[in-house]
């Protein structure tokens, strides 16, 4: 792996997932050109550099020419994944919670490819379970506000965090733009 491709991961993956990577957001979700990178290298440095932090990174599908990809803090997702409402979402959407974190993100990967993008994955990128619900009964429309997702619940709450996840971003591309390793500019050695 050459260090433009390096550098070029590290700024993707930071403009992607600030928040997830500064510990304000549960897991996001990056779409990368599979030969554009070693993906394989990547994942591998990054699983073992940051499971310190309870930071991890999983493909969760792959096409011909792309791969999704969620960084996700274990502790935070997992907290998440077990909140009532969130749950019972779940469970109507066949996820087994006895399977652990592992066997739901399997089931969420397996989901990916009968369908696009199942609805419910919203409720793995930390949306409210208000919006997730709100976007599946409104087949996506009549939302109040559209910013990171379509809000259908919270207007004021949904924006201050739109601010704080850009905020995220900026300051850890500017830090990857000063020249920082991603690793130094989140305290992970």
């Amino acid at each position: 792996m050459s260090m433009d491709e390096y550098r070029s991961f590290c700024k993707k993956l930071a403009f992607h997932t600030a928040p997830t990577l500064l510990g304000i957001k549960c897991a996001s979700l990056v779409s990368l050109s599979c030969s554009e990178f070693d993906l394989g290298i990547h994942l591998k440095i990054f699983n073992e550099r940051a499971r310190e932090r309870g930071l991890r990174i999983r493909i969760l599908h792959r096409c011909m020419t792309r791969c999704v990809l969620l960084v996700y803090s274990e502790k935070q997702l997992r907290k998440r994944l077990g909140e009532p409402e969130t749950a019972a979402m779940l469970r109507n959407e066949g996820y087994d919670a006895e399977g652990g974190l592992e066997g739901m993100l399997a089931h969420l990967s397996e989901r990916m490819s009968d369908c696009a993008f199942p609805h419910e994955i919203g409720l793995f990128l930390d949306y409210p379970a208000e919006d997730v619900k709100g976007f599946i009964e409104n087949n996506g429309e009549n939302y109040k506000l559209c910013g990171c997702w379509k809000v259908y619940g919270s207007e004021e709450r949904a924006k201050r965090t739109f601010e704080d996840y850009e905020k995220c971003r900026t300051f850890l591309c500017n830090k990857l733009n000063e020249g920082w390793d991603m690793y130094r500019a989140l305290r992970i050695s």
